[in-house]
């Protein structure tokens, strides 16, 4: 058996980083304390006007803050940044409820036939994302639309092109402190990202989970009701939408868990579920975690993580099949994670003409156009599943309903 998987170290830069965090705590304890009531009383300081609050994120906030505080294993930098994530989705909710009011043309759009794309970690959905939103009848979404759609609500041409500029700073400070994050999750202000970032507004987020060793929220998150969630997500959708008539192609792996909300708020939807070996899924997004949460905590337990992921992984999947046999008449198309990395050009015209979108001139070519940019960014991404504590043979075992029903190995 290999060794446990280590953290990648740190440059002497990013070292600085760090050093300086924790000597700033040192001196200044009480900027570090994770309490959920000076937090909330921060965020809604913040918020401007509350006067539509309903309450229903106060939950979630204190079970967010209490976890990271309670199993965090937080470093400096990690509590400074978790107390910022919590402040900042409920300053989000009320900068959402304040664009809505001022646009109030925006609630009869209607977002159409939107490309939902689902599957476990690391199986092909941010390839295929990147390479759709790139085609002349598909828009893909960005960092910084997905963290403050309300400023971009019905901007186009220079003034977003600033926007998303504007942006690129935070990503190049995160590559920083985490090189290893660029090579297995290629991240920057024009490459396409997760609806995660756009979503709970009310402390619901399974995206919360990946950067923060959190198992009471993720539990807390198993028994909630997220159709609130999607419908706010559908109304960041609306204030999003342009005039050109192009439909969004949209991902995040958390859908997963979470298809029967998707639906239920998104009955017209065309999902793409896409299915790799259980082993490289379960091993990969084990890996993809480690790395994530090795940039806020000093103290990343490798068969923790790899723990986590196999049991989360099992629940989701278990979820996403119960969500199917409800929804039978969804439209959704299985595709396998061998024959996407085959020929990625010929599965992005099978979605296009399986899901009615135009394959017309200039498409074929701006798809082998983004796969030659997207071959560059990607760098060496190795794992076992020893390294975090698992047995093949038990991922299969555990997996097992999933892989029979999906034909995966």
């Amino acid at each position: 058996m290999s060794g446990l998987w280590q953290a990648p170290a740190r440059s002497a830069e990013a070292r600085a980083i760090y050093e300086s965090a924790e000597a700033d705590r040192a001196a200044n304890p009480e900027k570090y304390r994770l309490e959920v009531e000076p937090l909330a009383a921060a965020a809604l300081a913040k918020a401007r006007d509350a006067s539509d609050d309903d309450g229903d994120w106060r939950e979630g906030f204190g079970v967010y803050v209490n976890a990271a505080r309670e199993e965090g294993r937080l470093n400096a930098l990690g509590i400074r940044n978790m107390a910022a994530a919590a402040i900042g989705r409920v300053q989000s909710r009320f900068a959402l409820a304040r664009a809505l009011a001022s646009k109030p043309e925006v609630a009869q759009r209607k977002v159409e036939r939107p490309i939902f794309i689902i599957g476990g970690w690391r199986t092909g959905t941010t390839l295929m994302q990147r390479l759709l939103g790139a085609l002349p009848a598909l828009r893909a979404l960005y960092p910084a639309e997905l963290s403050v759609p309300g400023r971009f609500a019905g901007l186009t041409g220079a003034e977003r092109e600033a926007l998303l500029d504007a942006g690129e700073g935070a990503h190049h400070r995160l590559h920083t402190l985490n090189p290893t994050m660029q090579a297995v999750h290629p991240s920057g202000g024009r490459l396409a990202e997760e609806c995660v970032l756009a979503m709970g507004t009310d402390m619901r987020n399974w995206g919360f989970t990946s950067t923060l060793r959190c198992p009471s929220y993720a539990n807390w998150l198993l028994g909630q009701d997220m159709t609130g969630s999607y419908r706010r997500y559908r109304d960041i959708l609306k204030l999003l939408e342009m005039p050109d008539g192009r439909r969004f192609v949209l991902k995040a792996p958390a859908h997963t868990a979470e298809l029967e909300r998707l639906l239920t708020v998104f009955p017209d939807a065309c999902v793409m579920h896409l299915h790799r070996d259980v082993v490289e899924t379960v091993t990969s997004g084990a890996s993809l975690f480690a790395v994530f949460r090795s940039t806020y905590s000093d103290a990343v337990d490798a068969a923790d993580v790899g723990r986590y992921q196999l049991d989360m992984t099992q629940r989701w999947f278990e979820r996403a099949m119960a969500a199917r046999d409800a929804h039978r008449q969804a439209d959704v198309l299985d595709v396998s994670f061998p024959e996407l990395v085959a020929d990625p050009v010929a599965m992005a015209e099978k979605i296009c003409r399986r899901f009615d979108i135009g394959w017309g001139d200039g498409a074929r070519e701006a798809a082998v156009t983004q796969l030659a940019a997207l071959k560059t960014q990607h760098g060496a991404h190795r794992y076992t599943p020893e390294e975090f504590g698992l047995a093949p043979e038990e991922i299969r075992a555990r997996l097992s309903g999933y892989r029979a029903r999906f034909g995966v190995s």
